[in-house]
């Protein structure tokens, strides 16, 4: 609430605190004025002794303009008994208290309002966030191919043990089957009966 002023005086209201979390602050200068300027200039101010100025905005019944300290991003904008500033990208070294200012320049005399109660903004800080270095090679290709090489690794150990099984039971029947047909002895390889024949005894029929 401003009360109610003297002829050609300005009074300057502030909201008392402004948390910045996201980097962005709007900040809302509401003033009264009763005189008969028609220009006037209005500019935010940071520190105790106001002694930066971080952006400024002045119009008149044609015009308005707009600038800013370049270690801020500020934006001015005037609506009726208000002036509004824009910050962003904010960081917390920025976190002070900020005045507004409120001058009427034309037609004489120049005016502007007694130093106001402030508003502190307080930003906080944004936490840091590591980026992990990402792969050249996407990640689903990478799957894909681990997946292929998997299979193939099981296609390839399932062959080797059907082999290796195969082959244990082809040495198994061949040890079961063996040839058993008994071999003559060398000095009997001119005889005239098969090899595998039995000797006959021949003593038996003398008499």
């Amino acid at each position: 609430f401003l009360p109610s002023l003297a002829e050609n005086k300005i009074l300057v209201a502030q909201h008392p605190l402004l948390i910045v979390a996201n980097q962005t602050a709007t900040l809302v200068c509401n003033y009264t004025y009763n005189g008969t300027g028609k220009e006037f200039r209005a500019s935010l101010h940071k520190g105790t002794d106001s002694s930066l100025e971080v952006c400024f905005i002045s119009w008149n019944t044609t015009k308005i303009s707009s600038d800013s300290n370049k270690e801020f991003n500020c934006q001015g904008d005037h609506d009726k008994d208000k002036v509004i500033f824009n910050l962003w990208n904010m960081n917390a070294n920025q976190t002070d208290i900020y005045f507004c200012k409120i001058e009427v320049m034309y037609p004489p005399p120049y005016v502007y309002n007694e130093k106001s109660n402030g508003t502190v903004i307080h930003v906080r800080e944004t936490p840091t966030q590591i980026e992990e270095p990402q792969s050249a090679i996407p990640l689903w290709i990478l799957a894909t191919v681990t997946g292929i090489l998997a299979l193939y690794s099981m296609l390839i150990t399932a062959v080797f043990i059907n082999y290796w099984q195969k082959s244990k039971k082809l040495m198994y029947h061949q040890s079961d089957y063996m040839n058993m047909t008994p071999r003559h002895p060398p000095y009997q390889k001119n005889k005239g009966y098969p090899s595998y024949a039995p000797t006959r005894d021949y003593t038996a029929y003398r008499s």
